[in-house]
């Protein structure tokens, strides 16, 4: 039993007439006799009279629609309750981030959301590169990070900003003074550490591939992540050459700008249809928040 046999039942004992019964549901006719018929089979009984010209309850059909009233009533105010339950939860938002670099950088951002909307609950996923496009479009998530070459195409882009390639290295290296550098001078600066793709962004894999060309292996670190990258930068084994992302930054590192090369697009990517309250007032914070950092 369930409440479209209901409430089909409870039209037609009030209209008696199932042509009048289904305008009011705003459904077929043939639709209300169904839902009337496997009733009827599911109880035992008849529960109307039907000829060509006249439609009446039958005495189970009278003592019927008591129950059938209360049973509407109680599914109503069930929903109801349940609806102000939820409304009062949370708004859960799932973001997903590739690195501890992005986890950096939404902390101030969080920081603002929190303040602002605290009906909103941030819950933050560090995960693989490979597996956090399948999280996002499974709905585990709701929002992750990408630069815009490696967005999926299934999903919707939101540019947040133009992101610099910077080089990276120790206090104490060797370019650690220089005010800015070129790819002629990075060839000729001692080991390099280096991600393959899609760690590092397809569209900063060119410049990084530019600066490593010529080096011998031994001056080369192949490093599965940036955490491993940004390591043996701080211990002074190598320099990187990676996105600048604003509120990122590694204290005691030196970060230099690569003026030869243009900004990356760096963005917010969700799925079509999506973009619910919560997600849309994320969005704004990083943009007030990471353009104004820059």
């Amino acid at each position: 039993m369930n409440t479209t046999q209901l409430e089909c039942f409870m039209a037609v004992s009030n209209f008696l007439n199932f042509s009048r019964a289904a305008e009011h549901l705003r459904i077929t006719q043939p639709a209300v006799s169904h839902q009337i018929s496997t009733l009827e089979d599911e109880l035992g009984v008849k529960l109307f009279h039907r000829t060509s010209k006249s439609v009446r309850l039958t005495p189970e059909g009278y003592l019927f629609t008591q129950y059938a009233g209360e049973m509407l009533k109680l599914a109503g105010l069930s929903k109801a309750r349940l609806k102000e339950c939820l409304s009062d939860l949370p708004a859960r938002l799932g973001i997903g981030c590739r690195n501890t670099i992005e986890l950096r950088m939404l902390r101030p951002v969080l920081a603002r959301l929190r303040e602002e909307r605290p009906e909103v609950m941030p819950l933050l996923r560090l995960i693989p590169f490979d597996s956090l496009e399948n999280q996002l479009s499974e709905g585990e998530l709701q929002l992750i990070f990408s630069f815009q070459e490696s967005a999926s195409k299934k999903a919707r882009y939101h540019e947040l900003l133009r992101c610099p390639a910077v080089c990276v290295c120790a206090p104490d290296h060797p370019l650690a003074e220089e005010p800015f550098l070129t790819v002629e001078r990075l060839r000729s600066a001692g080991a390099m550490a280096a991600c393959r793709p899609p760690i590092c962004p397809p569209a900063l894999f060119p410049i990084q591939s530019e600066v490593l060309a010529g080096r011998p292996p031994h001056q080369v670190f192949f490093c599965d992540d940036l955490e491993a990258a940004f390591t043996l930068a701080e211990a002074g084994y190598a320099l990187a050459v990676v996105p600048d992302l604003p509120g990122a930054r590694l204290p005691g590192l030196r970060y230099i700008p690569l003026p030869e090369f243009e900004p990356l697009s760096f963005g917010a990517v969700y799925l079509p249809g999506e973009r619910t309250p919560a997600l849309r007032a994320l969005l704004t914070l990083l943009e007030e928040v990471l353009r104004s950092a820059q």
